[in-house]
């Protein structure tokens, strides 16, 4: 039976249609005004389609080493640190979902803990500066290596994991790395993508954090240089303007395209993980 279409799916389809369209619409003009003529863009006459199509913002940007840099940099910088968040998130989540684990309430507390109290900007870089990782990659990425919620996540979803499982492979003579790699790591695809896909966010955004710990130029990501391009109105952006007869809003709209493209092209291969199931099939009955 067809079921019938009332007043309150209409509001819940409006909504949405909003949304859409309040999210989409600063996307596809900063889009639009990267790809458009600097006359038009002067003009004001560009919305969220090119006026007077131009890859000239493009072009003078890939010309110049600072944004390739920076990107080359960033793009480092999120694999690097995603790859040890995994790493780190997947083993340590593995002792702590066992109820046999001795101390496991207080190292639990210890880690909520973190939760609610840090040590603070300055004790942490006074931490970082005297292991010696002030300006280099490691003083983004060892801080961080492990994200609490993250790791919560990981721990509810191995306690998910049914018990004869574990029993099973012990009978067969597997030790707990095997355990964790052959059989827990397998299952955990779903949970470890969607990980994966936060740890990557977080470090491709990443601000503040090489704000204070990078001093060199040259290892700038991405968003530090954009945020001088957006903020700063610096140097960089006035030579391209002026070698090129290129608008500054044509440069800085570029500038910000070009950083969405890995998100854009993340999402996709991640997504084909979010399944469910995933325990499907893992045991016999």
């Amino acid at each position: 039976m067809k079921e019938k279409f009332g007043v309150f799916d209409a509001v819940v389809y409006l909504l949405m249609a909003f949304v859409l369209v309040v999210t989409l619409y600063p996307l596809l003009h900063v889009v639009a005004v990267s790809f458009s003529d600097s006359a038009m863009i002067l003009q004001n006459k560009v919305g969220i389609i090119p006026r007077g199509f131009s890859l000239g913002a493009y072009e003078k940007i890939l010309e110049t080493m600072k944004v390739p840099r920076a990107f080359f940099n960033s793009i480092l910088y999120a694999v690097v640190g995603t790859t040890v968040n995994l790493i780190m998130t997947a083993v340590m989540a593995y002792p702590l979902s066992k109820s046999d684990l001795v101390g496991r309430s207080i190292f639990m507390k210890l880690i909520i803990f973190t939760l609610l109290f840090n040590g603070g900007t300055i004790p942490t870089y006074l931490v970082v500066d005297a292991l010696g990782l002030i300006d280099s990659m490691w003083s983004l990425v060892l801080p961080n290596a492990v994200w609490t919620m993250e790791l919560f996540i990981l721990v509810s979803f191995y306690r998910s994991l049914p018990v004869s499982l574990f029993e099973s492979a012990k009978l067969d003579g597997a030790s707990e790395l095997t355990i964790l790699l052959r059989i827990v790591l397998p299952l955990s695809k779903a949970s470890l993508a969607s990980i994966a896909l936060f740890d990557f966010m977080g470090h491709w955004n990443s601000y503040f954090l090489p704000l204070i710990y990078l001093t060199s130029s040259e290892k700038f990501p991405l968003q530090l240089v954009l945020k001088d391009m957006l903020i700063s109105d610096s140097t960089e952006v006035s030579g391209l303007v002026e070698s090129a007869a290129l608008t500054p809003a044509a440069v800085k709209n570029a500038t910000i395209v070009i950083t969405m493209v890995p998100v854009m092209l993340v999402y996709p291969f991640a997504q084909k993980y979010f399944v469910k199931g995933v325990m499907i099939g893992s045991i016999k009955g």
